[in-house]
């Protein structure tokens, strides 16, 4: 019925060490859902943060929709995620006392059509660290190059 729309967070697969990833809905507009099932949309720049005990979405680009009048949203607003209490609690724990970060990865719609936005529970790389997943990234490329050509 609906096209999936996957859009991905490459960054932050390259700068945190991803400990565990959650699910959670987004409060969203109407021009705004509309805008991500265009798939005009980006989250390379955003991150999570607690306010209130709700966790919500920060710097998260969705175009302004062209068919839009003067309801239309704000292309970079705070959205609010959703997750069950218990998560809420987990993740706010984490990440005072551990200091660890909270980032989304990925920005998808679901078979109902619906909205939602894998987040990641995420410690940050040191430079050596991202050098080593280069090197890896490198060796598996010329391996495929390699395993290709016979």
């Amino acid at each position: 019925m609906l096209k999936t729309i996957n859009i991905l967070n490459k960054r932050a697969r390259f700068d945190y060490e991803i400990i565990e990833t959650f699910t959670a809905g987004i409060v969203l507009a109407g021009t705004e859902i509309k805008s991500i099932r265009l798939g005009k949309a980006n989250i390379t720049e955003s991150f999570c943060e607690f306010s209130n005990n709700e966790l919500f979405a920060i710097n998260t680009y969705i175009e302004e929709y062209t068919f839009g009048n003067q309801f239309n949203h704000k292309a970079r607003s705070e959205r609010k995620l959703l997750l069950n209490k218990r998560e809420l609690k987990g993740l706010l724990k984490s990440v005072q006392a551990k200091g660890l970060t909270i980032v989304p990865l990925k920005l998808f719609t679901n078979e109902k059509g619906m909205a939602k936005l894998q987040i990641g529970l995420c410690k940050g790389k040191k430079t050596y660290d991202k050098r080593e997943s280069l090197k890896e990234q490198d060796t598996k490329r010329d391996l495929e190059r390699i395993k290709k050509s016979f």
